[in-house]
């Protein structure tokens, strides 16, 4: 398959992930949505930033994909790339630890006009 943007999954990358879409839901209509087409959507969002009404033309609807990524989010497919990119760098598939980035504020040892207005009212 063409690929529009850079954003789009190759093709070896759509069959490493292709088997992680869910079915479509049985009793219903069936599914008419490309859902490659969906996912390339979903990655261009994400690498872009873009607006969902700024969705490019050659994806489908926006309401169409934004359905899919609530449904996506339930699916980890996040996880099994994640554990393939380790493997394939020589990698366990799970991290064996984990850095968690915060922020300090630094704050002053006076009081400002707020610390002591709410002191003299307490």
């Amino acid at each position: 398959m063409e690929a529009y943007y850079a954003t789009d999954p190759t093709d070896d990358q759509w069959q490493a992930i292709s088997g992680r879409i869910p079915p479509a839901k049985p009793g219903g209509r069936p599914r008419s949505v490309n859902m490659r087409q969906v996912l390339n959507a979903l990655f261009y969002l994400a690498r872009t930033g873009c607006a969902w009404r700024m969705l490019p033309r050659e994806y489908p609807p926006k309401n169409t994909v934004f359905y899919y990524f609530k449904t996506f989010r339930q699916e980890r497919i996040h996880d099994l790339v994640r554990k393939r990119v380790r493997v394939k760098h020589g990698k366990r598939r799970q991290p064996s630890a984990m850095i968690i980035d915060s922020q300090s504020v630094k704050t002053t040892e006076k009081k400002g006009a707020v610390a002591a207005t709410t002191q003299a009212r307490g």
